[in-house]
């Protein structure tokens, strides 16, 4: 098969995307909300799911600068129950007909070893972290079955891990639910890579680094004990081989890359963007 000569690149004309995580914890960009964007850039229609409401506002209003707010739907949903996923999926295809595109970005730490974590916090971080990317896995996946049966053309799937669960603690900061969960994130897309490659879905994971979110300010200057988020800020630029953070555009990216037909040839794999940070100290 070769590219079809008419279409640009990372064309996504055509295309539905659903964007888990599709808000922002604060003003600016998140991971979500730029891939939204970014998807929406190249043409696709993005359902956009989120836990808290305003993060949607904050969606809605970007697309509607760019005069792309007949290309975004936000949808409210705690993607950790099963029954919330399926009846946002559901409302997907009622709208659109299809998905072609699922980024499963939602996640967060927590700190904490496997002795001063609670129970209650473990099994939460592996609901958000990890659950979430399988429950919505299990009610999308069928969908893109259903289209590659019937027109050839299944979908792309990428889900979203950390440096945390490669190599080191980031900061020194333990996080041992999040380190596992990210870690599974790279199993469980491998795995159900290799169960749907010859059904026409491609899935892949991008693994972000040490990045310059809204995160930064809303939450963990507080986690980490930092005098101010500058400070923070300062610290986190430092300590990436390129001497600066990525940002959710650099995530945003390489998720399009993954969920373009310029990836065709792209399954089972990983996208680190962390600037040089796990080359760099392997293995600590």
């Amino acid at each position: 098969m070769t590219p079809a000569a008419k279409r640009g690149p990372f064309d996504l004309t055509g295309r539905v995307a659903l964007v888990t995580g599709a808000g922002s914890a604060g003003e600016g960009w998140g991971n979500g909300k730029a891939t939204a964007v970014m998807l929406a850039r190249q043409g696709a229609q993005v359902f956009g799911l989120d836990l808290e409401q305003d993060a949607l506002r904050g969606t809605t209003a970007a697309f509607a600068a760019e005069e792309m707010a007949e290309q975004f739907v936000p949808w409210v949903c705690d993607v950790t129950r099963g029954t919330d996923v399926s009846t946002a999926i559901a409302a997907c295809v009622a709208r659109y007909g299809r998905i072609d595109i699922l980024v499963n970005n939602v996640g967060g730490s927590a700190p904490g070893d496997p002795v001063s974590m609670s129970e209650d916090v473990w099994r939460s971080q592996i609901d958000l972290n990890l659950t979430s990317a399988f429950l919505v896995c299990k009610h999308v996946l069928p969908v893109m079955e259903r289209q590659f049966q019937a027109e050839g053309r299944g979908g792309a799937v990428v889900n979203l891990g950390s440096i945390g669960s490669i190599s080191f603690q980031v900061g020194g900061r333990v996080s041992v639910a999040y380190a596992a969960a990210k870690a599974g994130i790279q199993a469980f897309t491998r795995s159900t890579a290799i169960a749907y490659v010859s059904k026409g879905i491609r899935v892949n994971t991008v693994i972000p680094g040490v990045m310059h979110t809204p995160l930064v300010e809303a939450r963990l200057t507080r986690q980490l004990g930092a005098d101010s988020a500058a400070d923070l800020i300062r610290q986190r630029h430092a300590s990436v081989p390129m001497r600066h953070m990525g940002d959710a555009w650099d995530v945003a990216h390489a998720v399009l890359y993954l969920v373009s037909d310029e990836a065709r040839y792209v399954t089972a794999t990983e996208i680190v963007v962390d600037g040089g940070m796990t080359a760099a100290r392997p293995g600590l």
